[in-house]
């Protein structure tokens, strides 16, 4: 199996990693370990397993989020909240939610068994080196049970694509806001405004991002947010690279493996979409198939 095809797999896969930051089981639990209300659960909860690290580290290894908004959260979280107990909480709020999405018999059953045997094959080949939020989690010590293992290979497989991906966007010479708006610009992730909003942009800044993007010609001057041919030929090298530097854990799990935690996987994530992972509107652009 080629970089591509796994590649392809493994964003086919990710809403059963991302379904933690939209699930209504996180802000509560977070509150209860000492968190504010808020976005302090979402820099706090994805960074804790990094450590207590500063604002800049989160900023960077999030990249699309203004530094404005993680220096709100970050890092008075750690003052009020270890991180080791927000990893502990995080455990439990994907608890909730996979049974909420699966099923008490959906979580406890072979195919779950199966694919966290999978993935936690390929997650236990990545290596961290260059990529911090991947390392960070693949320091944490594993979780029994088997919908557990699942979520944590696969948020391991997540961080290990997502390190590769920026390193990338850095080469390309995008900054995390000039990234965030030619993804939403290809109309397979987040609606415009919830993309400004969400990662923190004003809307200065955010005018101030496309008048660049369309200085550089990769944005089309003409229209509110569409790429040019060559912004398109740029976000589709970015992309089949990110597949190529993602891809040593699927080829130490091997084809057959790969396509079978792929079949695995992308049903629990059509019966994780059906029971509400995601808002229904709002949020995705329709291309992205996250609400579908």
């Amino acid at each position: 199996m080629d970089a591509r095809e796994s590649g392809k797999i493994a964003r086919r896969l990710e809403p059963l990693h991302a379904m933690v930051y939209f699930a209504p089981e996180a802000e509560p639990r977070y509150v209860e370990a000492g968190l504010e209300p808020g976005r302090m659960s979402y820099f706090a909860g994805r960074a804790a397993p990094m450590g207590a690290v500063s604002a800049s580290v989160v900023t960077a290894t999030f990249y699309n989020f203004s530094a404005e908004l993680v220096g709100a959260s970050i890092p008075r979280a750690w003052t009020l909240a270890d991180p080791a107990t927000l990893v502990a909480a995080r455990f439990e709020i994907v608890d909730a939610a996979l049974r909420r999405l699966l099923g008490d018999d959906g979580v406890a059953s072979p195919e779950v068994a199966e694919a966290a045997g999978l993935a936690r094959s390929a997650a236990e080949a990545a290596n961290p080196d260059g990529r911090p939020l991947a390392g960070g989690h693949i320091d944490l010590a594993w979780p029994d049970a088997p919908h557990l293992v699942l979520w944590h290979a696969l948020s391991i497989l997540r961080e290990h694509r997502g390190d590769g991906h920026i390193a990338l966007l850095v080469e390309a010479e995008l900054s995390g806001l000039e990234a965030l708006l030619t993804a939403t610009a290809t109309g397979t992730g987040f609606l415009p405004g919830f993309a400004r909003a969400s990662r923190g942009w004003s809307r200065e800044q955010w005018d101030a991002g496309v008048a660049g993007l369309r200085e550089r010609g990769l944005l089309d001057p003409d229209a509110d947010l569409e790429l040019t041919a060559a912004g398109e030929k740029l976000r589709d090298r970015i992309e089949d690279d990110t597949h190529r530097l993602g891809a040593a854990p699927w080829t130490a799990l091997g084809a057959e493996g790969t396509a079978r935690l792929g079949e695995l996987g992308s049903g629990l994530v059509r019966t994780a979409l059906t029971n509400g992972a995601f808002p229904a509107e709002g949020v995705f652009a329709p291309a992205s198939g996250r609400t579908r």
